[in-house]
C-alpha cells in the first residue's frame, strides 16, 4: 500500500484555491492508494475565518476533491472546517474513498488550546473503511493523548492516519508521539503535517509513515511544502512478546501507601 502525505501550506481562507491544491496534487500522483492532508487544509488554520470559510460536508469543494479521488482511485483524508448543527462549528476530516463516496466524517476530539473557543468537540471515534483499509482517523492533539489510539486499535483499527497542524514549540511532542502510538498498538501510522505560518503560528513539517515497529519509514523536511509518497507499514508483530494489545493489565487497583 502506498501514501501520499501532502505537507502543504493552506492559503488561509480560499477555500476553492486549497481545494485546487489538493486536486492538484492526487491527480500528479494517481499511484497513491490513500492521501493525507494536514488539519483544517481546506479552509487554512485561522481561527478568524471560519465564520466565511467553514463548509459542510457535501460542499462544491469537498466534491471537487472527491471528483479527484474517483478519477485517480485513492482514497482521501482531508482537514476541513466542519458547519454542523444550531450553527456550532467541528474541526474535522473527511474521509473519501477511492470511487469519491464519502465514507465518514471524523470529528476531532481534543482540542488544543483557542480551538476550545470555536469548536465544539467530537464525541466519538471511527472507523473508516479506506482503500480496503480499516483506518482510524486522529487530529493533531488527539495523538498526544494515548487512549484515542488505543480504543482505534482495540476495536480492529489496521491503520491510523493523523491530519496535524503541529506548530513550534511542539516539535519533539509529535515526533515522539507518531511514533508511541505506532509502537504500543502495533499499528502502521500515517502523519500529514501542515507548513508555512499563519500570524505568529509557524507550522513545523516532518510528516511522516511510521510502521508498526515505531521505525519512520519516510519523512518530509520541517518546514518546506513536499508530496511524500511512501509505503504503508503492515500491522502487527512478528513477536508475540511485545504484541502490546495481546498484554495489556486489566483491573489492577492503585494503592495510596
Amino acid at each position: 500500500m502506498r501514501a501520499l502525505l501532502a505537507q502543504l501550506a493552506s492559503l488561509p481562507g480560499d477555500v476553492a484555491a486549497n481545494a485546487e491544491r489538493a486536486v492538484a496534487a492526487l491527480a500528479a500522483h494517481p499511484e497513491a492508494d490513500i492521501a493525507v492532508f494536514p488539519e483544517l487544509f481546506l479552509c487554512g488554520y485561522d481561527l478568524s475565518l471560519l465564520d466565511h470559510s467553514a463548509r459542510r460536508p457535501d460542499c462544491e469543494e469537498l466534491r471537487s476533491i472527491a471528483d479527484a479521488a474517483r478519477a485517480a482511485s485513492t482514497a482521501v483524508v482531508v482537514g476541513f472546517a466542519e458547519r454542523i448543527g444550531a450553527g456550532g462549528l467541528a474541526n474535522s476530516v473527511a474521509c473519501i474513498d477511492r470511487d469519491g463516496s464519502l465514507a465518514a466524517v471524523y470529528r476531532k476530539t481534543q482540542l488544543f488550546g483557542a480551538e476550545q473557543h470555536v469548536f465544539r468537540p467530537g464525541e466519538e471515534l471511527r472507523i473508516v473503511r479506506l482503500a480496503g483499509v480499516d483506518v482510524g482517523p486522529l487530529i493533531c492533539f488527539d495523538i498526544e493523548f494515548p487512549e484515542p489510539a488505543r480504543q482505534l486499535a482495540a476495536a480492529g483499527a489496521k491503520l491510523l492516519v493523523t491530519a496535524s497542524a503541529n506548530m513550534d514549540p511542539f516539535v519533539a511532542d509529535h515526533e515522539l508521539a507518531s511514533r508511541a502510538r505506532a509502537l504500543e498498538n502495533r499499528l502502521p501510522h500515517l502523519y500529514a503535517n501542515a507548513v508555512g505560518a499563519v500570524g505568529p503560528l509557524r507550522f513545523v513539517g516532518h510528516s511522516r509513515s511510521v510502521d508498526a515497529s515505531g521505525m519512520v519509514l519516510a519523512e518530509a523536511a520541517s518546514e518546506e511544502e513536499a508530496l511524500l509518497l511512501t509505503q504503508v507499514g503492515a500491522a502487527g508483530v512478528g513477536d508475540e512478546r511485545v504484541d502490546y494489545l495481546r498484554h495489556l493489565p486489566h483491573g489492577m487497583a492503585v494503592v495510596r501507601d
